[in-house]
């Protein structure tokens, strides 16, 4: 990967890594090398998710713990994450082992989900919670946040539970 291409996401992210490195590994697949971006994205996962709990808490005063909890698994599911990797260009700088890259590695929204969530894991670890709460704030900006917001499908076990508590 180029360095000017990892200049260019550091503009798109608007953070300057001061560990070079995390960033290198932010947006390496695990098909590409040893070092790869899977316990970035562990970390990163739990950053997004204290970062868009507080943007929900700040923005919808009114809601409820259930409404919030809603809003935010419509936010932090695969397809938003993808959504926004595809605007930040994630998949221009993404190091994939050659099958990965061959079989559409780049475009596929696992991959980007969870490459964006490394980065988010990656700006922590180099500049701290603060740092990362403002990029995940800023990538949130253009996206829609209401409280009709639906949930992703729940797991079938959820589904049944509630459904058996819901007739005692």
């Amino acid at each position: 990967m180029s360095p000017p291409a990892l200049a260019s996401l550091q503009s798109r992210l608007q953070h300057r890594f001061s560990d070079p490195s995390l960033l290198q590994r932010a947006v390496t697949h695990r098909s590409f090398s040893a070092e790869h971006n899977e316990r970035l994205e562990f970390l990163g996962d739990s950053v997004l998710n204290l970062a868009v709990s507080t943007l929900l808490y700040r923005r919808l005063q009114a809601q409820s713990e259930g409404d919030l909890s809603r809003v935010r698994a419509n936010l932090v599911k695969q397809d938003t994450l993808h959504q926004l990797a595809l605007r930040l260009q994630v998949s221009d700088v993404l190091r994939l082992g050659e099958g990965e890259s061959k079989s559409g590695g780049q475009q596929r929204p696992s991959i980007l989900a969870d490459a964006l969530e490394a980065l988010i894991g990656a700006v922590y670890l180099d500049a701290g919670y603060t740092s990362a709460e403002a990029l995940v704030h800023r990538l949130f900006q253009g996206v829609e946040i209401n409280p009709q917001m639906q949930a992703a499908a729940k797991d079938p076990k959820t589904a049944l539970q509630e459904w058996l508590q819901g007739r005692k």
